[in-house]
């Protein structure tokens, strides 16, 4: 109990104080000491105010266990709230300096309390409440050095692991053991990253570490995902029991106490990690901030190996396009280089070189016209020079090797073709390529062919032209003797045969003729007319039944079919389609003809049943000398003729010429149809 504060003396004396003891002070001033501290604090720190300092924290309970300890003689406060106190001005970045400062406040607000009381402290509990601040202040520096040189050394390893630059699984392989070594509660810990949009356990140690290796989960989904969510640690007290572990490896090995801390580096969150422990409930404030600490420092660290990871893979890549490139260069029988805009070899391959006459290695860093004679410089510079003023390729350059160079060098043909060449991103050139071709065996073979084909199509003229001639003199001489009367039967037969033999040879002629005109460049001539198409083709139509009595030619025509044509061609390509459907077609069966008048065309047809054509030859059926040859007894009817195959191509010629077109269309079902559009609109003569 408080003895009174005044008593009276025996003989009327004034009333004395009663000496207070320091634990009595400490209670009855508690609040005034607090404000007293925290108005202090705030004063301190002014400009600060990102240092939660002028929260009370620990101290109303520091000040209590100082009263207590003063009433029951120990040695000073309770230790563990001490050492709490010193673990969290740690986590709130408080250095020693300000640790002290603060207990050095709290002790002048003491002592400027103490002054302005009237009553004493009793004899000696002055010394006892400085003796005991002393104790509580020495146990909380030690206690706060103790932590930091703990965290410091802990982060030295982690600088440590990242020393030889590792990748990012080893890296966090290596900081995992870090913080096992460091703690020793700790029975699991591994490193969730975040890959598009789920956890993926990356790295784990100790207790099923092993098992837990490539487990995922989706943001939000458990504890884990919902540290990452939030971005704020969390802490399990059971979680071998908890709902919220989806993680099956944190609750196969039995763990209590987990705690998830995100890994964030800016605003970027980078994953979660957490600790595990199956022999406590909880971690240590300590532990919890030794962690935290290791965790701010890794996500640093684990975004820098990212980063060397993506320049290691970028390298690798590069390499390996370097070797492809110059694989390729070292192996193109063309010539091949690269030049920056300034026109300065950067790339140069051996076949190149040798067409310069100097080495690879002397064409680096020197420019086109210090590498080549001045007429070639003269030539090529302006061509580069718009490539990469426009950006645009210049494709297939033909030139000869100039005259001045002849000597050395010989009468070369070359081909070049310069290109772009972009950044990745294309915002910008980096220079250009070049590609060269010797073409002048090419152009050699280009123009012999060429020859041989002239020739060709010459002499089919010649051909053509001088066997007319002869070929007139046999038809008429045929004609002349049909008219004979005294002929018997087997005469007058054998004289047909001759006719048709010469009509027949006569359309080939006359075919050979047009195709070439039609490939020396002069086409087939046309002289449209007024003309009624039916007309025309009914007339021809009787003319080829006198040579095919055999066969039923068949013709109907509809609708207006009048316009302007030239009627000899109209015929030209009427006999050579039905002579195709009856050299193709069914033996016994007709041929059908038919004119039919449209609004801007007049179309023929000419159908027939038998064989289709084959479909490998429909996309060419109208080119010359298509005809393929029977590969064996199965082989087509269209694949065992052996002609010419000029008729179609003339039909197909003499329908350009007059603005027209021709369609075909073959099948098993429908039979062949051949089907010619004659464009009624009048024109001039045209030359294909």
């Amino acid at each position: 109990m408080l003895e009174p504060e005044t008593r009276s003396t025996e003989h009327g004396e004034p009333e004395r104080e009663t000496p207070l003891r320091a634990s009595d002070f400490l209670r009855a001033n508690r609040e005034a000491l607090l404000s007293e501290w925290e108005h202090a604090m705030h004063a301190l720190h002014a400009g600060l105010r990102e240092k939660p300092s002028w929260l009370l924290d620990h101290m109303p309970g520091l000040l209590v266990s100082l009263a207590d300890a003063l009433d029951q003689g120990e040695q000073g406060p309770d230790t563990a709230l001490a050492d709490e106190h010193a673990v969290v001005r740690l986590d709130q970045g408080f250095d020693l300096g300000e640790v002290v400062a603060e207990y050095a406040l709290l002790r002048k607000c003491i002592l400027r309390r103490l002054e302005a009381q009237a009553r004493p402290l009793e004899p000696g509990e002055l010394e006892r409440l400085e003796g005991a601040l002393d104790r509580t202040v020495v146990r909380t520096v030690q206690r706060f050095a103790e932590e930091r040189q703990r965290s410091l050394q802990a982060l030295d390893r982690m600088a440590q692991a990242t020393l030889d630059g590792p990748a990012v699984d080893t890296l966090l392989v290596r900081l995992l053991n870090v913080v096992m070594e460091s703690t020793l509660t700790v029975d699991s810990a591994g490193v969730l990253m975040l890959e598009a949009d789920r956890l993926v356990v990356r790295a784990a140690v100790g207790l099923g570490g092993d098992k837990a290796l490539g487990s995922s989960l989706a943001l939000g989904e458990g504890f884990v995902g919902e540290v990452a969510a939030t971005r704020q640690p969390m802490t399990l007290r059971s979680a071998s029991t908890d709902s919220r572990v989806v993680l099956t490896v944190l609750r196969d090995v039995g763990l209590r106490a987990v705690y998830g801390v995100p890994l964030v580096e800016g605003t970027r969150l980078l994953g979660v990690a957490y600790l595990g422990s199956r022999t406590s409930f909880g971690f240590s404030d300590a532990d919890l901030l030794l962690f935290r600490t290791m965790c701010q420092r890794a996500a640093a660290y684990i975004l820098q190996a990212r980063l060397q990871d993506m320049e290691r893979d970028a390298r690798v890549e590069a390499q390996r396009s370097l070797a492809l490139l110059d694989a390729l260069l070292a192996a193109s029988p063309l010539g091949m280089a690269f030049l920056d805009p300034e026109l300065r070899y950067l790339r140069i391959n051996q076949t190149l070189a040798d067409i310069n006459g100097f080495p690879p290695e002397a064409h680096l860093g020197r420019t086109l016209r210090e590498m080549q004679p001045k007429a070639v410089a003269d030539l090529m510079e302006p061509l580069l020079r718009r490539v990469l003023e426009t950006g645009e390729p210049l494709q297939s350059f033909e030139f000869a090797t100039p005259t001045s160079l002849m000597p050395p060098r010989g009468k070369r043909m070359w081909q070049v073709t310069f290109y772009p060449v972009r950044e990745p991103q294309a915002s910008g050139l980096l220079g250009l390529g070049c590609v060269l071709v010797d073409i002048t065996h090419h152009k050699q073979t280009e123009a012999s062919l060429q020859r041989a084909v002239d020739f060709r199509e010459q002499l089919l003229a010649v051909l053509g032209h001088d066997l007319r001639n002869p070929l007139n003199a046999i038809g008429a001489s045929a004609f002349q003797l049909a008219r004979a009367e005294e002929l018997e039967a087997p005469e007058r037969r054998a004289v047909e045969r001759i006719r048709k033999s010469a009509g027949r040879m006569g359309r080939m002629i006359t075919d050979i003729l047009d195709f070439a005109r039609s490939k020396l460049g002069e086409g087939i001539p046309v002289s449209p007319q007024p003309m009624d198409l039916a007309d025309v083709c009914q007339a021809t139509l009787e003319e080829l039944q006198v040579s095919h009595p055999g066969r039923p030619l068949l013709f109907e025509s509809s609708g207006d079919t009048s316009g302007d044509w030239d009627p000899d061609r109209v015929a030209q390509v009427l006999g050579n389609l039905v002579s195709n459907a009856l050299q193709h077609g069914g033996g016994d069966t007709p041929v059908h003809t038919r004119v039919r008048g449209e609004a801007h065309d007049v179309v023929l047809e000419v159908h027939n049943r038998g064989e289709p054509i084959p479909a490998e030859l429909l996309p060419r059926i109208f080119d010359p000398f298509k005809t393929p040859v029977a590969t064996s007894e199965s082989a087509s009817t269209y694949q065992k003729q052996r002609s010419l195959g000029l008729g179609l191509y003339i039909v197909h010629q003499i329908a350009r010429a007059h603005g027209g077109r021709v369609e075909v269309r073959s099948s098993e079902e429908e039979g062949t149809t051949f089907r010619v559009y004659w464009p009624r609109a009048k024109s001039p003569p045209a030359r294909v």
